[in-house]
């Protein structure tokens, strides 16, 4: 099932804030590429472009329809159609934002990450921390109940614990680790509840495409009146929705 570029721009100012504060970590670069590994929609681009703009800007993603908006942006000297997985540099600056939590493996995908920088280059990556909170915990609580064995708990957005991604970079470079929880006010929305139009079009893509239209609906309808108790809108119909978001640099020699 392919992104929507649509949904996921619903909340593009809160998506956007946590690159912004990872680019903001990152330090001097030697010559080289700058490549925005997942780039989606192609939202980091113009800040990127703002900030290297003598340099390659290299946008990759599997996502044909992502793919197609980030070109409107014209932020990218090169879009590559491909798994980020099977990305390999070399790179300057390796910049992933809220990507890396959909691929497994990140014991060998890190290293590997970072074997592909120039000499002095950096890897600025962040990924959701969320999946314990009910925001998260929730969708696959009320599916596994409504339909038993049909979501796998082991597919979808994860990550290590800090502690294991730094006794996996340590001694690669100068590394940084450090986490964020955002206090995000999102807005009405025109259906539903707004927690779950942030999350349905993210974290729980993975839950929702193992069922059809009318199972859907029933897991929707139970996860909006879940979620209301627990992020409830205030008159205007707004929700404060925190959010933890875990962020890693790293400098090579």
């Amino acid at each position: 099932m392919d992104w929507n570029p649509r949904d996921y721009a619903r909340f593009a100012g809160v998506r956007l804030r946590p690159a912004l504060d990872l680019l903001m970590q990152v330090g001097p670069l030697p010559e080289g590429d700058v490549v925005d590994l997942g780039c989606g929609n192609g939202a980091v681009g113009p800040a990127l472009r703002q900030r290297f703009g003598d340099r390659r800007i290299i946008g990759v993603d599997s996502s044909a329809a992502m793919l197609q908006e980030a070109a409107q942006t014209d932020a990218y000297d090169a879009l590559h159609p491909q798994d980020i997985s099977d990305w390999t540099g070399p790179a300057a600056l390796i910049f992933s934002n809220a990507a890396l939590h959909w691929l497994p493996d990140h014991a060998a995908l890190l290293p590997r990450l970072v074997a592909g920088l120039e000499p002095g280059g950096t890897l600025a990556i962040q990924v959701p921390h969320q999946n314990n909170a009910p925001s998260h915990r929730l969708w696959r609580q009320l599916a596994e109940e409504l339909f038993p064995g049909r979501v796998d708990h082991d597919h979808g957005p994860g990550i290590l614990l800090p502690a294991a991604y730094f006794h996996l970079l340590e001694g690669l470079g100068d590394l940084r680790i450090w986490e964020t929880e955002y206090y995000q006010v999102l807005d009405r929305v025109d259906a539903g509840h707004p927690v779950r139009r942030f999350t349905e079009s993210t974290y729980a893509r993975p839950v929702l495409e193992k069922l059809d239209a009318a199972e859907q609906a029933r897991l929707i309808a139970l996860y909006e009146e879940a979620i209301a108790k627990v992020y409830p809108a205030g008159p205007d119909g707004r929700v404060l929705f925190p959010f933890r978001r875990l962020f890693i640099t790293l400098k090579v020699a």
